[in-house]
């Protein structure tokens, strides 16, 4: 049986979509037969990210209405050939998602797949809730900013009470913090929430840090996963978290230790 990942978070714009690019990629760079899932219904971003937009015929929810079979939907990746993407259908309206439906996808993915990474739409609505229901695996993306940790911190309730896995009192969803677009130099300036706040609003464990950088854009304008950029600091980032999660030991980097903002807010307190 496949390992199903969310990549989810409280709120919008924080890099779901490149981080579900980057995980599922690092993944079948590694060896493990992946795929990925776009379950943004009407939006549909993750196909451009990794630029195969322009080979779309079939999406989700052709497979999940018996308009297309899975292996006609499915698109393998020109970078990887043990990448497979499931996009998101543009035309069509969340309700259109159903937990029966979905389930019927991911159990045939799982007969032939490794890893099944489900990238969600951001919030707590329908497509957000059936792309975390069936989840072995969480990673919760927030920004180093309030208002994303609160968010984030509201998902965990939704992650412990609305799963399958809650639901037959089966062991919780895994959860694991990745902390994007951070910056040391505003964090000792007091702008952003350094790591220590964040983990202490969350209490997660940490699976990595994406540091702000251009690259990321410049990948996504380009059609390809950061994580194949191997220079850029973000694309080393993703191969490190790639890396922590399949259990490697690794040092975490593109963190500065210094005070964070709560704790020079609060003057210490704990």
């Amino acid at each position: 049986m496949a390992r199903i990942i969310v990549v989810t978070s409280g709120k919008g714009g924080v890099g779901k979509t490149t981080t579900s690019a980057a995980i599922a990629m690092g993944l079948a760079k590694k060896g493990h037969k992946t795929a990925v899932i776009d379950f943004d219904v009407g939006l549909r971003n993750l196909d451009l990210i990794l630029g195969c937009e322009r080979r779309v015929v079939y999406d989700f929810i052709n497979v999940i209405n018996g308009e297309a079979s899975l292996n006609q939907a499915l698109i393998r990746d020109k970078n990887c050939n043990l990448l497979y993407i499931l996009p998101a259908s543009q035309t069509r309206d969340k309700d259109a998602l159903t937990q029966e439906g979905v389930g019927k996808v991911l159990d045939e993915l799982s007969k032939d797949f490794e890893y099944i990474v489900c990238d969600s739409p951001a919030g707590i609505e329908k497509g957000a809730n059936l792309a975390l229901y069936y989840a072995d695996d969480a990673f919760v993306v927030t920004n180093p900013e309030i208002s994303s940790v609160r968010d984030s911190d509201r998902m965990l309730g939704i992650l412990s009470s609305k799963s399958r896995r809650a639901e037959r009192n089966e062991e919780p969803i895994k959860e694991y913090l990745l902390l994007t677009r951070y910056d040391p130099d505003r964090v000792r300036l007091g702008e952003m929430l350094s790591l220590e706040d964040v983990q202490e609003i969350l209490s997660l464990e940490l699976l990595g840090i994406i540091p702000e950088s251009k690259s990321v854009l410049s990948a996504s304008n380009a059609g390809m996963p950061v994580i194949l950029d191997e220079k850029s600091e973000a694309g080393q980032a993703y191969a490190d978290v790639v890396a922590r999660y399949l259990g490697e030991k690794l040092p975490h980097r593109f963190i500065d230790g210094k005070q964070g903002f709560l704790k020079r807010l609060f003057g210490g307190r704990k």
